[in-house]
């Protein structure tokens, strides 16, 4: 991308930024009309109390068994009914309805603004020759079946790539699969499936100094989601073998097993370990729930992360860079994956009011930390710790050390792809206002993703 053209699309996006923040800012004034309009301030507070009980309720539901945990789903379904049936009856509804959807715009706006400030961080891309001799790695089942709906192994094979299935019924290895691959020649490693399975084949491939490639052939596909791909559309990302190019991300590590997502420890790596998870996970959930958010069961683990101690953590969520949303549920994204860091999210609910204040605060709640680091060391009252790798269920033994190795995997992607990695944070009013006023220019930063055009 030449200088002038750069230069055209910073001024484009600047220009696209103001206009949203302005949006942004105009719907905001349209919440406080509504509410002022309503004559009182009735109208935010049922909102902001039913949100509070619904929470408490969800606590309730999860934490205790009985009549307590009936009392709390009911409680969790009243009380945001019970504030529109109020909305209704008071002919507040409208109000409310219109406040809710101009905070909505605003949202939706305002992030859209900051997310112009800054060029997307997935890496600097360099232009690539197409491999010789690609070898992918691809499970028949992931995803429910994406390998075969969608015609991977033929159009890979098309493209000139050699196909491994996993043969899932003999317990495969894919890690001795892509060394194997490798010994026969291959310069380029891939894999179609799910994220645990991606780990293992890139811990091999950065080992090795090979490129890695990924299809989102998987369930959730949080790591082709991050790299910009297609989630819906897997057969995309062959692209990478014609039209590719390569950028560098992290590898985090964990007791020297490689992760390109997350680590999770205390109640969901206590959970997944239950045999019967795979086959009833909501049952197996709240049958298991109680004991865990009680500390009556399970390792009761500490964690320190850069020298920060955090002490007793019901979940402890460690992924390779963090993620811009405090979410322990794993529904963040990315902003990077080149970092050099790892995010650290800390959960821990003593009771109904934490948890009423988790529904009204969301990550900035107290029952939450989270933060960056370099190195986690989680340690525990038990010999071996339950860890989920990238949701693969693991016994460790304590301590637990998580590392990140900085830009340790040359991914090669598709040239041109829809998604992008850059995800805005939780919205700066204060930005957004500036933003508006033209006081805040576009960010131009020199580790943005180049085209290759």
């Amino acid at each position: 991308m030449n200088a002038t053209r750069a230069k055209d699309q910073a001024v484009r996006a600047g220009t696209e930024a103001r206009n949203l923040a302005r949006l942004a800012l105009l719907c905001l004034a349209g919440v406080v009309v509504a509410v002022v309009a309503a004559g009182q301030l009735l109208l935010l507070l049922l909102g902001l109390a039913g949100l509070g009980l619904a929470g408490a309720g969800i606590w309730w539901a999860v934490a205790h068994r009985g009549v307590a945990r009936v009392c709390g789903a009911l409680l969790a379904l009243a009380a945001p009914i019970a504030v529109l049936v109020l909305y209704a009856v008071s002919g507040l509804w409208p109000y409310a309805a219109a406040a809710l959807g101009l905070w909505g715009a605003a949202l939706a706006s305002a992030r859209s603004a900051l997310r112009h400030l800054r060029a997307p961080r997935g890496g600097r891309s360099r232009s690539v020759r197409p491999p010789r001799r690609p070898v992918l790695i691809m499970n028949p089942r992931s995803g429910g079946g994406k390998v075969g709906a969608h015609g991977l192994v033929e159009r890979a094979e098309a493209l000139g790539a050699r196909v491994i299935l996993l043969d899932l019924d003999n317990d495969p290895d894919p890690a001795a699969l892509a060394r194997k691959a490798l010994a026969d020649g291959a310069d380029l490693l891939g894999v179609a499936g799910g994220d645990g399975t991606q780990a293992l084949v890139a811990g091999v491939a950065a080992e090795h100094g090979v490129p890695f490639m990924v299809l989102s052939a998987g369930t959730r596909n949080h790591f082709a989601m991050d790299l910009g791909l297609d989630r819906d559309n897997p057969v995309s990302g062959l692209d990478a073998l014609k039209d590719g190019v390569e950028i560098r991300v992290d590898l985090g590590d964990v007791a020297g097993r490689p992760f390109v997502n997350t680590v999770s420890f205390g109640t969901y790596a206590e959970i997944v370990q239950s045999p019967e998870y795979r086959d009833a996970k909501t049952f197996t959930a709240l049958d298991r729930l109680p004991d865990l958010l009680a500390g009556g069961a399970g390792a009761r683990l500490t964690a320190t992360a850069d020298g920060q101690q955090l002490e007793a953590p019901q979940a402890l969520l460690v992924s390779n860079n963090p993620y811009i949303l405090a979410d322990p549920l794993g529904v963040g994204r990315r902003s990077r994956l080149d970092g050099g860091e790892l995010g650290v999210i800390a959960v821990r609910i003593e009771g109904a009011a934490q948890a009423a204040e988790l529904a009204l605060r969301g990550e900035r709640a107290s029952g939450i930390t989270a933060l960056a680091s370099r190195r986690v060391i989680v340690e525990a009252d038990t010999e071996s710790i339950p860890v989920a790798v990238d949701g693969e269920a693991l016994m460790l033994p304590q301590p637990v050390v998580c590392t990140v190795r900085p830009e340790a995997l040359r991914m090669r992607v598709p040239k041109h792809r829809p998604g992008a990695p850059y995800t805005a944070p939780s919205v700066d009013w204060r930005r957004v206002v500036r933003l508006a006023l033209g006081r805040a220019p576009l960010s131009t930063d020199k580790n943005q993703e180049q085209s290759d055009a």
